[in-house]
């Protein structure tokens, strides 16, 4: 067994065991019917992106997941990918462009694609490698990609199936438009913020009247597109205005005036005009009521011929105009403060235009159903259970899915449109003639699909689907999602929906929400506030390991988590700990060679029973934390477990025994014991900090075996022994109680001195068997154990354990006159500093001006210094009387 060096350096130990497990293909899954398959599937980060820390818990914890369940002998594939993000690439590719004055549109489609192919092959596997610093044990060997040759085929296979089975539609529709991206948006890429706008009221005259309505909107410049004026039906106030024409102010043009239960009477005047062609609300009313449709925005955001004077201004500029014209014409009565909801583009944050156009659409309704019932029968739990709820609600209020996308960069969908015949031809490959006319004048769709088009996929395509591959019959369907509550709608609703449609199965058994890293205010990280925390600087300066434990500690399912400095100072301390305990037990057991499976023979006494039981104990629950995906219980146990029991206490009581010769056996079972509950400790540590449990595994040299592959520590109910537990943590309890009154009597660390134990024939038994911890362990002399005492030591200072009585001689503990003499003197210090308070306190031009928390912390001072005072007087009392 080998040294590890005094002190622990991640930067030393991290890189070098990620390359001997990969050098060593041990991430790798394998088809292994003798074992149980467990596959989780990564959600693939965008090809755009860079390592942020809700990635980093994203992948800490599907890492966890799969380093346990591969230790417990299954057979584990964790498969890592990326996807090509639609919006996101074509823009950082166009900015690339730009900067190097090539025009896109220029350049050509086929040009175009290139270079996004060639910036793909540049910047898209930066977050792969980044996610390689996390140690992530992701089966490299099965990386894909949502564009590679194999997903694209699956995505062709779904569009083709899905059109046939009349799935799939093309209609002219209302969709969400981002004049910046030039791109269609689906409801759930829309990012909806609450603003201050206005509320502008506007007469409409009546037709052959000399009277006016009145509506009320936050748009002035869609008025220009209005096709009807519309009431709720039930409103008594406009019942007699049902039918009659108003004029459109500006355009001269004449609307009906229609009923529609839709309209909020309390909304406004209650008459709202109805514009189909900007507006999803009005675009439905205009169906059900065969309105015209008069588009009067473009997708430039500019407005179109239609508007007359107003044509080729910018919306927000018409806006403007509109308010100006209707004022000079008197009809304009009144502009109110309105907070309303601003739809905005997930990407670029421009305020959407709803406008009509094709395009392409998947019908919900059908395939939403099954999905609905799949997670109500639970088949698919969420965790935590509410999140359950947010799902369904979505999904019983779908609507169709705009699948459709003005760009270059995705997967073009596969419609050749016949330019001689107006045959739609839906084919795999790209056909060479019209199957109706004939004729070869084909011209394929521009549009490509929505990014989450073939994310939806993801659980099957990447295991080789349509093809019936061995992955997909081993692998399929996947044990867990793990995966934030913000794309629940964008991604995990559509890949249970499009799993049970294609493989008839749910795609995942659990999907595991976790919450959002915040910062140590609570904020969420964002580029705007510059509050965002780079993982890979986290990692230079502390490690992936401390990072990792960092980022479970005080998880909990679902809930955001505040991200402290602090905490990661606590994980590196813990990382150091286990590292120094590690180094202790290998330089003590040099000369050691006992078969770890061989305890029969061995001196076993309370404490390593004790430590045995425990052991089990948290074996058990560890277990338990993961089956639940209960983290933060997790990081707890072991924290607890490893610093409080093991290392505090354990390795101490070890120590008796490891620097003594005389007692072989004694000296070997400490060894064995050493070893033992440490190889246990590094095993239930390895998936949440595997690189130093690596290292010193390796040091330890119990087996040529990479720890990641050796087995995970079976709970043995035979090894749980309540009656160790019990005694030893009387004992505990024992040696804290003397260390406390050390630590108030001011006691020198290094003075033995003696003690008196009073307690009953039961207890005295348990008190002699761990006579040696006490005096090792409290720094005991002379320990006297006994039923009572005739004459009691005078002055002395006691303590009650468990109904022991503890006396602790003052005689030879202390100097009485010298302990006087400190305490009288820290009175004066105490004396001096409570004055100084209430001076400053008393002081009106203080406690007025200054800030609030300065003057609640001058009080909080005061309080603390009288209560200390109080604690020296009695202190001072205790000791005369003696």
């Amino acid at each position: 067994m080998d040294n590890l060096e005094k002190n622990y350096d991640p930067n030393k130990v991290e890189d070098k065991w990620y390359e001997y497990w990969m050098e060593n293909n041990l991430f790798k899954a394998k088809v292994d019917q003798k074992k149980v398959a467990y596959s989780i599937v990564m959600p693939p980060p965008n090809v755009t992106g860079q390592l942020h820390m809700g990635h980093a818990l994203d992948n800490t914890l599907q890492d966890i997941l799969t380093r346990w369940k591969r230790m417990k002998g299954f057979s584990a594939l964790w498969l890592p990918g990326t996807d090509h993000a639609s919006i996101a690439t074509e823009v950082k590719v166009v900015n690339k462009l730009r900067e190097e004055n090539i025009d896109k549109d220029k350049l050509g489609r086929g040009g175009f694609l290139e270079k996004a192919w060639e910036w793909k092959d540049e910047y898209g596997n930066r977050i792969t490698n980044q996610l390689r610093k996390m140690g992530s044990s992701c089966d490299w060997s099965r990386e894909r990609f949502t564009m590679d040759a194999g997903c694209s085929e699956a995505v062709k296979e779904v569009f083709i199936k899905l059109y046939n089975k009349g799935l799939i539609y093309q209609g002219d529709y209302i969709v969400n438009w981002c004049p910046s991206c030039q791109t269609t948006l689906s409801d759930v890429e829309v990012e909806h913020e609450e603003q201050e706008g206005k509320l502008f009221y506007i007469k409409y005259p009546l037709k052959n009247s000399q009277k006016y309505i009145e509506v009320a909107t936050t748009r002035p410049e869609t008025m220009l597109g209005d096709t009807a004026i519309a009431v709720n039906p039930s409103d008594d106030r406009y019942k007699d205005l049902i039918g009659k024409t108003a004029i459109l102010p500006l355009m001269n043009r004449e609307i009906p005036i229609i009923a529609d239960p839709f309209v909020d009477s309390e909304f406004g005047t209650g008459m709202v005009k109805v514009t189909p062609a900007h507006d999803p609300n009005d675009f439905d009313m205009g169906e059900r009521n065969d309105l015209e449709v008069i588009k009067v925005i473009n997708e430039d955001a500019k407005m179109t011929d239609n508007t007359g004077k107003y044509k080729k201004m910018d919306r927000y500029e018409c806006r403007q105009v509109v308010i100006e014209d209707l004022k000079e014409l008197g009809l304009l009565t009144k502009i109110e403060e309105h907070t309303h909801s601003v739809g905005q583009c997930y990407r670029c944050d421009t305020v959407i235009e709803p406008l009509v156009s094709k395009q392409w659409f998947v019908k919900m309704r059908p395939l939403a159903e099954p999905a609905i019932e799949a997670v109500k029968k639970g088949d698919i739990k969420f965790i935590p259970e509410r999140f359950s709820k947010v799902y369904l609600n979505w999904m019983e209020n779908i609507k169709d899915w705009c699948i459709s996308r003005q760009l270059w960069w995705g997967h073009r969908i596969p419609v050749w449109y016949c330019q001689d015949c107006d045959e739609v031809i839906v084919s795999r490959e790209e056909p060479q003639s019209c199957s109706n006319c004939g004729g070869h004048n084909l011209k394929q769709d521009e549009d490509v699909l929505d990014t989450w088009f073939s994310s939806a996929l993801w659980p099957f395509s990447t295991m080789g689907w349509p093809k019936k591959t061995e992955d997909l019959q081993y692998f399929y369907p996947t044990d867990v999602l793990v995966t934030g509550r913000d794309i629940i709608f964008f991604w995990v609703a559509r890949m249970i929906f499009m799993g049970l449609e294609f493989m008839d199965q749910p795609p995942f058994h659990d999907v595991y929400v976790h919450g959002l890293i915040r910062d140590a205010q609570g904020r969420k990280m964002s580029k705007s506030l510059g509050n965002g925390i780079d993982p890979l600087e986290v990692i230079e300066k502390y490690g992936a390991d401390a990072l990792r434990f960092t980022l479970i500690t005080g998880n909990t399912p679902g809930n955001d988590m505040r991200f402290r400095e602090e905490k990661l100072e606590a994980s590196r301390n813990f990382a150091n700990k286990i590292w120094n305990a590690a180094r202790f037990i290998l330089m003590n057991v040099k000369d050691f060679s006992y078969d770890l499976t061989k305890q029969d023979e061995l001196k076993m006494n309370m404490a390593d029973k004790w430590m045995l039981s425990r052991t089990n104990q948290v074996i058990k629950e560890i277990d338990q934390a993961l089956s639940r995906y209960s983290f933060g219980e997790m990081s707890k146990t072991l924290y607890d477990f490893i610093w409080n029991e093991y290392c505090d206490w354990y390795i101490e009581i070890l120590k008796e025994r490891l620097y003594q010769d005389k007692d072989v056996l004694a000296k070997k079972t400490a060894q064995y014991m050493g070893i033992r509950i440490l190889r246990d400790i590094l095993k239930l540590m390895h998936p949440v900090m595997p690189m130093i449990t690596e290292e010193i595994w390796q040091k330890l040299a119990i087996s040529e075996q990479s720890i990641m592959i050796t087995s995970w520590p079976e709970y043995d109910e035979l090894e749980i022994d309540k009656i160790a537990e019990t005694k030893m943590k009387l004992i505990m309890n024992i040696i804290k109680a003397v260390r406390n009154i050390r630590n108030e009597m001011k006691v020198d660390p290094g003075r033995r001195i003696e003690a008196f134990f009073l307690a009953d024939v039961k207890q005295q038994k348990i008190l002699e068997e761990g006579k040696s911890y006490i005096k090792n362990l409290a720094r005991i002399e002379d320990i006297n154990i006994k039923a009572e005492l005739k004459i009691r030591p005078q002055p002395a200072s006691t303590a009650i354990v468990d109904g022991i009585e503890i006396i602790l001689p003052l005689t030879g503990m202390l100097d009485l006159q010298k302990e006087l003499a400190r305490l009288k003197k820290e009175i004066e210090n105490v004396n001096y500093e409570i004055e100084r308070a209430r001076g400053k306190l008393a002081n009106k031009g203080f406690v007025n001006n200054a800030p609030q928390n300065l003057v609640e912390g001058e009080k909080e001072k005061l309080e603390d210094y009288q209560d200390k005072k109080e604690k020296l007087l009695d202190r001072i009392e205790q000791l005369e009387l003696n």
